[in-house]
This record gives C-alpha cells, sequence and structure tokens, in this order.
C-alpha cells in the first residue's frame, strides 16, 4: 500500500476545475485540497460525510507562520519504524534537523524520509514533516498534523505552517496514518492550515 499522503500532493486535475459547485478556499493550496476532498475518487472522506461536505476549515492564512529554516543534513542516520495508528509500521529515517525562528522563539525540528518514497517515481525528494503543537485536541486533530517538503539545492528550506494538513485518520479510521514523534513537539500554538474535522 502505497502511503496515504501522497495524494495531497497531486495537483488538481482538470475535472476538478469544471466541478460546478465553488469551494471555499482562501488560497491556491486551500483550494486544491478542498477540490480533493470533494472527489469521490480521491477523497478520504466516509460517504456520509461526503455528502455534506462543504469545505475544509481553515485558519486564515498569515505569513508569519511562513518561515526559512536552516537543514543540517544527517547522511548517516538509522532506518527505523515509525509506528503508525494500525500495526502496519513505515519504514522513515530522519534526514535532518530543521532549526527556524518562529513568534520570537527559536525551534527545531526532526525531517523524515520515508525508504518506499524514494523509490516512487515523482517522489524521490520527497520529505515528511509532522509535527504536534498546543492547537492539538482543541481547534486542530489531537494527533497533530503533517506538512510536505522537499529535498532542497541548498542548506535552507521554507516551512509554510498555513500547508500543515490532518492525517487521513482524522476523517477515517480505515486509514493507517504515522505517529507523530514526541520530539517533534512545539510548545505554542500555530494557529494555520486545517482545522480539526467535525464529523456528522
Amino acid at each position: 500500500m502505497k502511503n496515504f499522503f501522497l495524494i495531497f500532493l497531486m495537483v488538481c486535475t482538470v475535472a476538478c476545475a469544471q466541478d460546478k459547485q465553488t469551494l471555499n478556499g482562501e488560497t491556491e493550496w486551500q483550494k486544491e485540497m478542498n477540490a480533493e476532498f470533494k472527489d469521490a475518487s480521491k477523497s478520504p472522506l466516509k460517504k456520509k460525510d461526503l455528502k455534506k461536505f462543504k469545505g475544509l476549515d481553515f485558519f486564515k492564512f498569515d505569513s508569519t507562520y511562513v518561515v526559512k529554516a536552516v537543514l543540517k543534513k544527517t547522511p548517516d542516520s538509522e532506518w527505523f519504524k515509525m509506528k503508525t495508528t494500525t500495526s502496519r509500521e513505515s519504514e522513515e529515517r530522519v534526514f535532518g534537523m530543521l532549526s527556524f525562528e518562529l513568534k520570537g522563539q527559536k525551534f527545531q525540528l526532526n525531517v523524515y524520509q520515508g525508504k518506499d518514497l524514494m523509490t516512487t517515481e515523482g517522489y524521490e525528494d520527497y520529505l515528511f514533516l509532522p509535527f504536534l503543537d498546543d492547537t492539538n485536541g482543541d481547534a486542530t486533530y489531537g494527533g497533530g498534523r503533517y506538512i510536505d517538503l522537499r529535498i532542497p539545492e541548498g542548506d535552507t528550506i521554507e516551512i509554510d505552517f498555513n500547508k500543515a494538513y490532518n492525517p487521513y485518520c482524522a476523517y477515517n479510521e480505515k486509514y493507517s496514518c504515522p505517529i507523530v514523534p514526541r520530539e517533534n513537539y512545539l510548545p505554542l500554538k500555530v494557529e494555520a492550515g486545517v482545522k480539526a474535522f467535525e464529523k456528522h
């Protein structure tokens, strides 16, 4: 089974653009997310939730949550089994440490590389940034959120927390979602990206 979060990277098809229903979204990324969730062939939503789906709930775009991070690569890191919400384990390694400043504070997060994706066409340079913060369980999904990144040419990388999204298991428990490692906890409220989903 391919990693479930690949679907978030897929660009909206022409069919989405022809969808007569206008889906809300302040940014292009938000509109693409809503289009994918509305598309029954891609959506992680259960049928009953899909019928009533009007769009995901996002925090308002905030440029202060777009930060430049210094990437310190860890080329000798070992592969490990990242636990998921099911018995499946995802083979990952710490690709490096991201150091950045957010809201006047300095933070560090591990960014991960998946073994399967390294050999998947189009995703060879994919990086996975899962994180926890103080909005979890309140304004956002309790299990934390994810951000998709790509390996940069240099040693800096842009992290846009406005593109933080929920794992699929936030919408449907049949999915197997990597559990965010505790070391990737940010001790502040990241009020950006996708909010918690209200199931019907």
